[in-house]
This record gives C-alpha cells, structure tokens and sequence, in this order.
C-alpha cells in the first residue's frame, strides 16, 4: 500500500508540472519506439528471408548457368557446352546421396498476350516434379504432369499476377495464352505469393508473374540464342540424410571436369544461405538494438537531469516531511517512484508509437513487419529499468539531506 500511495502522490507531482514530465519523458517514447520498430522491421526481414530461402529447399542444391557476354561466351563455348543435360545425367550416376535431379530452362518472352490483353512474366520451362522441389501450391487446376513433358505438350501454370492482368477474375483454366509465337493452355493458376527476393544470387520468394511451362516444350519450339547454355538451371534433391556442404564439396569438381575447367556455372546451396540469412539477421538485430538503446540511454540521463533540478526545487519540501516524522526510506521512496513513472507512462507512450511505426512501414513501403510480444516486454522493461537506474541518485541524494539545512533553505 506504500508503494501504491507513493505511486499516486508521483503521478500527482508529475500532473502539476505536466509540460516539464512531457518533455522528460520524451526520450523514452522515441528510445522505446525506436527499439520495437527497428525489433519489428528486422523480424519481418528475417521471417521473409528464411522463408523465401526456404523455399529454395534446404535439401536441394541449385547449379546455375552464369551470365557472360558475347565474347566470354564464344571463349568458354571452345571447351563447355554449358550447363546441359550431361550434367544431369552425370551428377545422377556419380554423386552418393541424390534423390532427384531436374533441369529447368528459362524462355526470353518478347511477347505474353491473351484476349487483347498483354503482360509481363518470368517463362520458366520445368519439369512435373518442380513444384514439389520448390513447395509451390497450386490454386486452381493442377501442375504439369509427366504426361505434359512427354507429349510436348502447349500447356502452362501462370502465377496470380498473370492470371489478374491477362484474364481478369474471371475463369483462368482452359483459355490460351501466347508466349512469343507459342500458344499455351492454361492448366493450373498458383496462390499469391508476396515479393520478390534475391539473397547471394539467389532469386526467390514470388510467383506471381511466373509461367510454368513443360520443359520437353521450352527445349523443343521455343527459340534461344546458339551460344546460349542448354539449360538454365539444375535442380538436385538430396536424401534427408545427406549432407548438403559434403554432396556440394563432391559436386563442385565434377562439374568442374565437365566444363572444362571453365568459370560458366555456379553452386548455389540454400542450407548455407539459410545458416547465413539467420546469422545476418541476429546481427542486425543486435547492431538495430543497441543502436535504439543509445535512445534509451540518452532519455535516462534526461530522467536523472531534472529529477536533480527536482530535488533542489523542493529541498525545503524534504526538510518539511524530514520534521514531520517521514524517514530517509520514504523520501527515497517518493522520487524514486516520480523516476519510475516518469519512464513507466513514456514506456507505454513508446511501446504505442513503436507499434504505429512499425504498421505505418509496413504499409507504405510494403515492407514485412512482425511486432512480438518479447520486443515489447524488451523495450518496456528496459526503460523502466533505466528509469530507476537514472533516478536511483538523485531520489537517495533527497533522502540524505539534513532535515536542518533543509529548513533554511529559501
């Protein structure tokens, strides 16, 4: 009951100097705000990170075609085919711990055209087991099938995006669309996937303005350039308990060989980005943290500022209660607890506009934000920490006055 009616004799003291509390308290708010928005930003980063990562699988090793001009290309074609279906068939045969292996062909659009309607889109010729490798749902209709690839077949699955801006929200599966001079039947539309993301060369994340087409297809009536590698990309699914940075160790050589010793193709492992996406994000995380704290540091020590000025404004008040009866204990008490609510009610105040800020962001700048409940009790509870911290000497220098002294003071 103290400490409740100390509390309220703070407020009250706080309420007859309002604008002077306000502006004491203002450190607080922003050091409290800047922690749980910097916080907030930095999780959504991380969880958009690691699940774009994610999908990239962490038991799939990627090989990509590098991209090299004119020149490059007519040097490194004297001795490389490129990445190429040998590859596929070699990492097959020769690399322990290989589940699946998949090519995949990326087709230069010039042209995505339906019903007068035309788009932009990535064109990816893959294989039925792509959508699998890379958890891709599907939202209407269905995937391409082994059917599709033996066949050659003229079908596709277009991302929401192309779905939206070349047939509207009406019905999707069955019409024709043309990519270049092919026409292609829609099969399957996928669900929205949010943004687009690259990490180390990595591109992954959205969806949405991507054409899946058989890769039998792409290969056989899509034009590419001579110089161009056959294939774009190679996909290899490992066994669950194979090791990704062993198998990559063993793959990087033979790939080596096949291409001559030439510098046209790179290894990409989506389990080291994913172990380097997360130390990254602990980083920032804690370079944002402490970065915010200095905020919080600054509004103790303009807690500590004017509870001193405070103390000798009231010096006379102290040597009152100190004849009166009150002990040391509870002068100490009473400006500990104006410390305390003086960082309580900025807390709050903060811990309001963190969470304003962080959903203003993630409005205006269709950047991931995730406010979590340890951020809040993070920021609140180290500001109230400070708050006691910073108030802790001029609350036991009041107490220590002479009572005597304290009389003649004017």
């Amino acid at each position: 009951m103290k400490l409740f009616g100390a509390f309220a004799t703070a407020l009250g003291s706080l309420a007859a100097h309002s604008l002077r509390s306000l502006l004491t308290m203002l450190g607080m708010i922003f050091g409290v705000a800047a922690v749980i928005a910097m916080l907030s930003i930095g999780a959504g980063a991380e969880r958009a990170a690691l699940a774009g990562i994610e999908r990239l699988g962490v038991r799939n090793l990627l090989v990509k075609a590098k991209d090299l001009d004119e020149d490059e290309l007519r040097e490194v074609r004297e001795k490389s085919l490129g990445v190429s279906q040998r590859d596929v068939e070699a990492i097959r045969e020769a690399v322990p711990g290989v589940e699946r292996v998949l090519g995949r062909l990326d087709v230069e659009p010039y042209k995505i055209l339906a019903d007068g309607r035309k788009t932009e889109a990535e064109v990816q010729g893959v294989s039925a087991d792509h959508a699998e490798l890379f958890a891709l749902g599907v939202a209407e209709g269905r995937f391409l099938d082994g059917r599709d690839l033996l066949d050659h077949a003229q079908t596709c699955v277009i991302g929401s995006a192309v779905r939206r801006e070349l047939f509207g929200y009406g019905e999707a599966l069955g019409r024709d669309l043309k990519v270049n001079d092919v026409w292609l039947t829609v099969v399957g539309v996928l669900p929205p996937s949010g943004a687009a993301q690259e990490t180390e060369g990595a591109a992954f994340g959205s969806v949405d303005r991507r054409i899946y087409l058989p890769l039998t297809t792409a290969l056989r009536k899509f034009e590419r350039e001579p110089l161009d590698a056959p294939l774009t990309e190679i996909v290899v699914r490992l066994d669950p308990e194979a090791s990704p940075g062993r198998t990559a160790s063993i793959l990087q050589p033979l790939l080596a060989r096949l291409h001559g010793g030439q510098d046209d193709f790179e290894l990409v492992v989506p389990a080291a980005l994913l172990a380097e996406a997360r130390r990254t994000q602990r980083l920032f995380s804690l370079v944002m943290g402490c970065i915010a704290g200095i905020s919080l540091l600054v509004g103790g020590i303009g807690i500590m500022n004017i509870m001193l000025a405070t103390v000798l404004e009231r010096t006379r008040e102290i040597g009152v209660r100190r004849a009166v009866g009150a002990r040391q204990a509870d002068i100490r008490n009473q400006f500990l607890m104006e410390a305390f609510a003086i960082s309580a009610l900025g807390g709050l105040a903060g811990v309001l506009l963190g969470v304003g800020l962080a959903k203003a962001v993630a409005a205006s700048a269709d950047w991931p934000t995730v406010v979590t409940a340890w951020s809040i009790a993070l920021a609140a509870g180290v500001s109230m920490a400070v708050g006691v911290a910073s108030g802790w000497y001029p609350a036991v220098r009041a107490a220590r006055l002479d009572p005597i002294e304290a009389l003649r003071t004017e």
